[in-house]
């Protein structure tokens, strides 16, 4: 029986196993990576049958009453799910060092400490103590409107997001689409296919971009397109927590 040590020592290992010289090419040039396979089928089908056990949230939000879109969203409570708890820990101490190096290349000052549990206590001396990682719910018709994930003064400003669902299997349409607003310039959209168990990491609000003056901001946002059928399950794993 594999228990909550090993589960998360095999995300160490799978985060260990990644390229982060070409994940950090691919965020400085793109502001978002692809991380392909990252989780299993199974793990896949655990965490959308946990979407039914309400003792696992501590909030429900329905996009609609909000303006946010269509669908809905959970926000797990702490303890979070040994898959989601994990991914935090390991993923955040992978980024913190490419954290640092955007926020000097934008002259913020913040610096982000080597460990998660330390930045999460910098979140919760300054009150943001609720857990952010959620998972949504999309249904035929559903759709996320552009957005930035920001729910306090300390931002970590990269996150992830997961598809559980299966494309043409469980549903069509529903692209996740980032787009960058650049100064004085039109915005830019992409559209990222994912697969079952893909992971994304995206820039959670702006990133640096060098040009012929140095570097500049680039304001990035992101959300999903409409469902055309069936049901689309992602998790969104954010790494500070909010007010």
């Amino acid at each position: 029986m594999h228990t909550a040590a090993d589960h998360s020592n095999s995300i160490v290992r799978r985060a260990d196993a990644l390229d982060w010289q070409d994940i950090a090419t691919e965020l400085n040039e793109h502001g978002c990576a692809l991380l392909p396979g990252l989780l299993q089928a199974d793990e896949c089908e655990a965490l959308i049958a946990g979407y039914a056990r309400d003792e696992l949230y501590r909030s429900r939000v329905v996009m609609a009453r909000h303006g946010f879109g269509r669908g809905e969203y959970k926000y797990y409570s702490y303890p979070l799910p040994d898959t989601i708890g994990a991914l935090r820990a390991a993923f955040y101490a992978r980024l913190a060092p490419q954290a640092n190096r955007w926020n000097e290349a934008m002259g913020i000052d913040v610096r982000y400490p080597a460990a998660h549990e330390n930045f999460i206590a910098r979140c919760h001396a300054a009150g943001q103590l609720r857990p952010t990682p959620l998972i949504l719910k999309y249904e035929t018709g559903d759709y996320n409107c552009l957005h930035q994930d920001l729910y306090g003064e300390h931002v970590f400003p990269i996150q992830m997001a997961i598809l559980l669902s299966a494309p043409g299997r469980d549903f069509s349409g529903g692209e996740f689409v980032i787009t960058e607003q650049r100064p004085r310039m039109q915005s830019r959209a992409e559209v990222v296919p994912l697969r079952q168990g893909d992971a994304l990491l995206f820039a959670v609000n702006e990133r640096p971009v060098s040009g012929t003056r140095g570097y500049y901001r680039v304001k990035m946002r992101h959300g999903v397109s409409r469902l055309r059928s069936g049901h689309r399950y992602t998790a969104g794993v954010i790494f500070h927590d909010a007010l």
